[in-house]
């Protein structure tokens, strides 16, 4: 759970920034997008195989 605590003389403009910052860094998007809809097994299995594909990859 992202949480910011606002300052007392801190505009709402900065404090949104930094909320869409955490958000961002803590990977909560992708999330939210890939729960939108239901995923069937086989676009699971492609998802997991692109992710260790990636993952290789980089590894080094």
């Amino acid at each position: 759970m992202t949480q910011i605590v606002v300052g007392e003389n801190e505009g709402i403009e900065s404090a949104l920034r930094r909320f869409k910052r955490q958000v961002s860094k803590a990977g909560i998007f992708p999330d939210i997008k890939r729960q939108r809809h239901f995923e069937t097994p086989i676009e699971k299995r492609k998802r997991k195989a692109l992710a260790r594909r990636r993952k290789r990859r980089f590894r080094y």
